[in-house]
């Protein structure tokens, strides 16, 4: 299935372009995969997945490793070039196909209904508009379709909580590429009209000092088929 033109064909601004973060990033997040256990993680985010398969977000694409086989295509959104490059890097070593497009999670370049698993990664945190990236994720994925997530959330007593809403005010979002710490992934999905399946909070590290960038959530959920409920 052709994807639909991301662009003009001109040499423009990327709609997201944080290349110091994409720097650090990429460095940090390789450290990330075994210093607070990463690896692990997206291992289980990734298991039993097949078909087609969309990654809405997919910074240097070292969830590509972790694709099982039975996944039969996945078309890697990315919209910060930087990241992006380094996602083609990792697809030319994965053992399942990647197509790595630009693109943003507001505005999908694919066609509606053409997936069978969406899988968002550290991603809700950082899009711009979270009920109209979530509606795109909806329109994509087949009636029936899974969406795998793992993302940053709000989490711990109330002083934590008050620490990651003074921090998403204020210095945050500017030094770690848009991110917010204090949002409700959970909560967006089922207000975006998502069935939630099972889910569970994730600390990293899961033993060390609890940061307010710590506080974490795995799951899945679906998008209801005609006549569910």
């Amino acid at each position: 299935m052709p994807l639909r033109s991301a662009g003009t064909g001109k040499v423009s601004r990327d709609p997201v372009h944080h290349p110091l973060f994409a720097r650090y990033y990429a460095r940090a997040s390789v450290a990330a995969e075994t210093r607070l256990g990463m690896a692990g993680v997206r291992r289980r985010l990734l298991a039993g997945l097949s078909g087609r398969v969309i990654e809405i977000g997919a910074g240097n694409g070292l969830n590509f490793a972790h694709y099982p086989g039975t996944v039969s295509e996945v078309v890697a959104i990315e919209p910060e070039r930087r990241l992006r490059q380094s996602a083609v890097e990792s697809a030319l070593r994965s053992e399942v196909p990647v197509d790595v497009v630009p693109g943003t999670a507001e505005a999908l370049p694919v066609k509606s209904e053409a997936f069978d698993a969406v899988v968002v990664s550290l991603v809700l945190c950082s899009v711009r508009d979270v009920p109209r990236a979530l509606s795109e994720a909806r329109r994509v994925l087949r009636p029936g379709g899974t969406v795998r997530f793992f993302e940053h959330g709000t989490g711990g007593g109330p002083a934590m909580r008050f620490t990651q809403r003074a921090l998403d005010r204020t210095v945050w979002p500017l030094l770690s590429g848009g991110c917010h710490l204090a949002r409700d992934p959970v909560g967006a999905l089922r207000e975006a009209g998502f069935e939630l399946g099972p889910y569970r909070r994730v600390l990293l590290p899961e033993k060390g000092p609890k940061l307010p960038p710590s506080f974490c959530v795995l799951g899945t959920a679906w998008r209801p088929s005609p006549g569910d409920g």
